[in-house]
């Protein structure tokens, strides 16, 4: 570990290195080095060995004695903040999501009426897979997490639904208006992205007046932090079981004796149909079943990333022009239902996520 001294004469020598030869390179050049340059002036900071050292030694209980300040080593303090996740919690989280939505979709209420129709004998099926598979479901009750359950691990991860909040509990109160900014942010990003490179006629001009990547970055930290403290608990246990359970149920939904009893051509048929025949109407499908899919993509892919301020701008875009198309169909999917209606769209709400007031528009 360099000295105190040593250390400040590193940083003031490198910056100077730094702008001269920098100066001396072409654009392409500067792009190439410049991460280099960085990660090389950080490890000259930090040392190669990391010397014992404590704080008795500053006051002179080491065995040197007393030290000049310019002899004390220089401890660098390394941020760890956004990697002190566990990422186990955040797939779960990921997959928590998608579970919810298919709750929103009453897949649940479904499997519970084919079953209780299959019981009273009001279902035309015998010997069939899906009457093998509802027998099953019924002897066994594989599910051990009831909807109560369910609707406590919604309320803690998202503060979705109206279930209990258990004292003591930590609720993550503003998941949505997170997780709908980050949304926003992506597809912002990658169509400010866009004009950008249209307007400047090449993808290798890194000096954009667009797509910058700090609130992407924010708001995934945030989300990992806010999800990482709300997650504990049995979430783990209850998206393993559910999980498998909804794989479950959704195999069933596609026997050809069930499929049959309902005129139906797939699965999601028969959902509709039995939502519409006993649980007082359907939700909407279509919407719910886009959300699940990009809203658990979008979650496993803050899990995976630590969001490290100096990422290579390249990498970064790489990484995320995938993601970006996910985050323009869940908005696109969000816009139509109920409470996505009154979303007042992209640059509007990326400047509500940051305390600005919405722009007001032009009368007609």
């Amino acid at each position: 570990m360099p000295s105190f001294e040593t250390n400040e004469t590193l940083k003031r020598l490198f910056q100077r290195f730094y702008r001269e030869e920098l100066g001396n390179l072409s654009a392409e050049e500067q792009a190439a080095f410049e991460r280099q340059f960085e990660s090389r002036f950080q490890s000259l900071l930090e040392g190669e060995d990391e010397e014992s050292f404590a704080f008795p030694d500053i006051i002179g209980f080491g065995s040197d004695g007393v030290k000049d300040w310019g002899d004390l080593p220089y401890h660098r303090i390394k941020p760890d903040f956004d990697a002190a996740v566990i990422p186990s919690q955040l797939h779960a989280a990921a997959e928590l999501y998608y579970i919810y939505q298919h709750e929103r979709m009453k897949v649940f209420e479904v499997v519970d009426a084919l079953r209780k129709l299959f019981q009273l004998g009001r279902l035309r099926i015998q010997q069939g897979p899906g009457a093998r598979g509802l027998y099953i479901l019924e002897k066994w009750k594989p599910l051990r997490y009831t909807r109560r359950d369910r609707m406590i691990a919604y309320k803690r991860a998202f503060n979705y639904g109206g279930g209990p909040i258990p004292a003591g509990a930590v609720v993550n109160k503003n998941f949505h208006y997170q997780f709908v900014a980050f949304m926003s942010s992506l597809a912002q990003y990658t169509r400010d992205l866009t004009v950008s490179e249209v307007i400047k006629g090449s993808q290798q001009i890194d000096d954009r007046p667009f797509g910058n990547i700090a609130s992407i970055q924010r708001l995934g930290t945030d989300l990992r932090y806010a999800l990482d403290r709300a997650s504990y608990g049995n979430i783990l246990a209850l998206t393993h079981e559910v999980g498998q359970y909804l794989r479950t149920a959704l195999d069933l939904f596609e026997a050809p004796d069930i499929m049959k009893s309902f005129d139906a051509n797939n699965k999601w048929d028969v959902i509709e149909q039995v939502s519409q025949r006993h649980l007082k109407g359907q939700t909407p499908l279509s919407q719910r079943s886009k959300m699940a899919e990009a809203g658990r993509r979008a979650l496993e892919f803050i899990a995976s990333n630590d969001f490290e301020t100096n990422v290579d701008i390249e990498v970064f875009r790489s990484e995320i022009r995938p993601i970006a198309a996910y985050a323009e169909a869940w908005i696109a999917a969000y816009r139509l239902t109920a409470e996505g209606r009154r979303f007042p769209g992209i640059s509007d709400q990326l400047r509500w996520s940051v305390g600005l007031p919405h722009r007001k528009r032009a009368s007609a």
